[in-house]
């Protein structure tokens, strides 16, 4: 594979050009040309499609886009170019199905492919924003006690001691250090101190932040989360994370967020866009996994059918081509202790894991609202995830259409559901309320469609 050695140098040196350039002269037409050449068009009536020669020109239409127009580097405004020799020197040699955690709460992160019947990695629990260290605790306690989690995506603290979280200052850096030492508690108190926290240190944004938080954490088994910037973009601010983790020998989680709307167009644009992406988190990021995820602009959710579509599409093409495991994120509109909440989740879960993707369940709201992650929801995700591994994509997109018919009219203004206080008891469990909704929820999927669930948390 490329040295990153070699890539810095061409984030420092390579062509110049501006952003706009880059944006409107390069990045666009070249999209657009591979769009009309391989003949890549969105189908609402198919969410979760069973198309392997799609999946396919998908991907033959990525590889051609990415080496014809490469990456960008915003502070040096610079482009990062790579042949097709690189390119899949990248696929040739990445990881797969890799080992993560330690002792007895080690997990494999498969490789798997569409309508594969081997389990998913599941990770979830947060990554919203929580005010509370108690409440951190509580909730990562308690997704990290369901046996079916295989990793923590830890939420974020907002504040210190009564002090709102800046990036880049003393306060991001103590926020950083004491988010890592919180979860880390929690997973100890959980009795499952060797699970992996795969974005560890959620409170960070700068490089130094990151560093910093990483002192505290398990460095055997923790990732650090890494992401490219809309679309086909990365700062050095990255670039020093990649090179730190790299000479501490720390896995690298790398995320691409691509936005339905945005430069990309509309879901066809955002599905090469996405695929195309994962030889770059091989060469750029050196991720152990690929961390993608494709919303609108509007809202931000994943469960939008369009979304759900080019999620579907581009874990398809990747995971029948690339080594790299696909571990996708999900977000609700509908906030937490809502039916609409679990629908959502069903939907977009079930996509991704019949297309060949494990998942992250991501907080609900589009994980804006303080307070609103708690993890019941996600619990009943890994539940999902683990029931329909093995059922076919058509048999998979039935049941997403149906539950599109439940939510689909509500996502223009959906419930905001309850904060945490009104999740758990004095004991920091999850209250009858929640438990009432999570058990009417798995019966109302067993009546409705089947799904026999293997969760057996304890709640």
């Amino acid at each position: 594979m490329l040295s990153f050695s070699e890539v810095v140098s061409r984030a420092l040196n390579g062509p110049i050009c501006t952003e706009r350039d880059f944006d409107l002269d390069i990045f666009v037409p070249n999209l657009r040309h591979v769009l009309n050449k391989y003949g890549i068009k969105y189908d609402p009536q198919t969410p979760v499609p069973a198309d392997d020669d799609l999946a396919d020109r998908v991907w033959q239409a990525a590889m051609e886009f990415l080496k014809a127009t490469g990456m960008y580097c915003l502070d040096t405004e610079r482009r990062i170019v790579f042949t097709k020799e690189e390119i899949e020197g990248a696929l040739q040699t990445g990881p797969s199905g890799c080992l993560f955690g330690e002792g007895k709460d080690a997990r494999l992160m498969p490789h798997r492919l569409p309508e594969d019947k081997t389990p998913p990695w599941c990770s979830g629990s947060g990554a919203g924003p929580v005010s509370k260290e108690e409440y951190l605790i509580n909730i990562v306690k308690t997704y990290a006690e369901d046996p079916l989690s295989d990793g923590i995506t830890a939420p974020a603290l907002t504040n210190i001691d009564g002090q709102p979280i800046t990036a880049n200052s003393p306060l991001g850096v103590e926020g950083a250090i004491r988010t890592v030492l919180l979860t880390r508690e929690a997973l100890r108190r959980a009795g499952r101190p060797g699970m992996p926290v795969v974005n560890e240190v959620s409170s960070a944004i700068r490089a130094p932040e990151h560093i910093a938080g990483h002192r505290f954490g398990n460095p055997k088994v923790d990732f650090l989360e890494i992401g490219t910037i809309h679309e086909l973009k990365v700062d050095l601010d990255a670039l020093n994370k990649v090179m730190y983790c790299l000479s501490v020998n720390n896995l690298t989680f790398a995320e691409n967020g691509i936005i339905i709307g945005g430069f990309a167009g509309g879901p066809a644009g955002a599905v090469v866009v996405a695929t195309a992406y994962n030889p770059v988190d091989m060469l750029v990021l050196r991720g152990a996994a690929q961390h993608p995820f494709i919303v609108p602009f509007e809202k931000g959710t994943s469960s939008r059918r369009d979304a759900l579509w080019a999620r579907s599409v581009s874990v398809q093409a990747t995971t029948r081509h690339s080594p790299l495991p696909a571990v996708s994120p999900g977000y609700t509109s509908a906030g937490p202790l809502t039916k609409m909440a679990y629908y959502e989740y069903a939907a977009w879960i079930i996509s991704q894991v019949v297309s060949g993707g494990s998942v992250e369940t991501a907080p609900p709201y589009c994980g804006v609202l303080t307070d609103h992650c708690g993890p019941v929801e996600n619990i009943f995700g890994n539940g999902v995830a683990h029931t329909v591994a093995g059922m076919t994509r058509k048999e998979a997109n039935k049941i997403v259409l149906t539950l599109l018919e439940k939510y689909e009219d509500a996502l223009a203004d959906p419930p905001k559901g309850a904060p945490y206080p009104r999740y758990f008891d004095a004991s920091a469990r999850p209250n009858k309320e929640c438990m009432a909704l999570f058990r009417e929820m798995r019966q109302e999927f067993a009546d409705e469609f089947g799904l026999q669930f293997k969760n057996t948390a304890p709640l």
